[in-house]
């Protein structure tokens, strides 16, 4: 992990550490708005582009993307901030890894909040491609994803800056290509983009990604059936660090596969036994498009946290 941004206050003393951890495909400019909004109540942000993005190294090889590895990426950055534990905030597969961080190393996290994607525990009778196989067939997107070069293949189709406009105005509540159809071909790319984001902001996304391409990030849906082999000795296990779960009420993950019924039912606080489940108004996106109301709600958890 070689590339991070960090945000603290000129001449403040050493403040509570804040890890930002973003998803796909994205960057640490994902946080943008949230860096200088915690950073101005006092903690020290540091929002690393992960493992395969950006300007950090990116492995050819998916077998250098299990949790595993992600993990002690995270533990070697708090080693290099000397700090024994750090809030920790993920979104999307960053949420993926703040879960996992919580649940496989709790003494390194003093609290948890994770967007838009919850904690699930693993299936110990089929690994996840065989579920998304056999559920969801072939158009769904980690399933177009693990086959190597298929997705770059179809991606280079379009230039960078279309590709992410096409990944961040995402609207279908399923992300199932029809039959024979690539995911990439089959997002709509907007006429407009919301307002939550700019055609220069869009650009930025789109240069880094053009320096490094984007093996590294689908390497996390590569690696999955080996996380689901790793993670076989906490089958069971709870996640009992202080917890927020963030996601708008608009999200596609949210509105599909049942999620909604599994956020707000029992399964998912048995888990999760100390978790806060807030759904504000938003799509997938949500740092970026309801940026203030995310950063009041990182932030009014923070506090409680420090207070408890």
């Amino acid at each position: 992990m070689a590339s991070r941004c960090t945000w603290q206050r000129s001449g403040a003393p050493k403040c509570p550490l804040v890890l930002l951890l973003h998803g796909f495909p994205e960057l640490w400019f994902s946080w943008r708005h949230q860096m200088v909004g915690i950073a101005e109540h006092g903690y020290h942000v540091v929002a690393p582009d992960m493992r395969g993005y950006g300007d950090t190294e990116s492995p050819a090889d998916s077998f250098s993307y299990t949790i595993l590895h992600l993990l002690g990426d995270l533990i070697g950055l708090l080693d290099a901030f000397d700090r024994e534990k750090a809030f920790v905030v993920g979104h999307d597969w960053g949420a993926e890894v703040g879960w996992h961080l919580g649940l496989m190393r709790p003494d390194r996290v003093k609290a948890l909040v994770c967007l838009s994607v919850p904690f699930r525990a693993r299936s110990p009778g089929e690994k996840p491609t065989e579920t998304f196989a056999r559920l969801l067939g072939d158009g769904f997107h980690p399933s177009q994803f693990q086959e190597p070069g298929r997705a770059e293949k179809a991606f280079a189709h379009y230039d960078y800056h279309t590709v992410m406009k096409k990944f961040l105005s995402i609207r279908n509540p399923d992300l199932i290509a029809p039959p024979g159809v690539e995911l990439i071909d089959f997002l709509e790319t907007p006429s407009s983009l919301s307002a939550w984001i700019t055609e220069e902001e869009i650009q930025y996304f789109a240069s880094k990604f053009q320096k490094s391409g984007f093996t590294g990030p689908l390497n996390y849906y590569r690696a999955m059936d080996r996380n689901w082999e790793l993670l076989a000795p906490w089958d069971g296990a709870k996640i009992d660090v202080p917890t927020k779960f963030i996601t708008g009420d608009k999200d596609i993950g949210f509105q599909s596969f049942g999620t909604k019924d599994y956020i707000l039912g029992d399964v998912f606080k048995s888990l999760v036994p100390n978790v806060e489940v807030v759904i504000i108004d938003g799509h997938h996106y949500i740092q970026q498009e309801n940026a203030d109301v995310v950063t009041n709600e990182i932030l009014s958890f923070l506090s409680n946290a420090c207070t408890a």
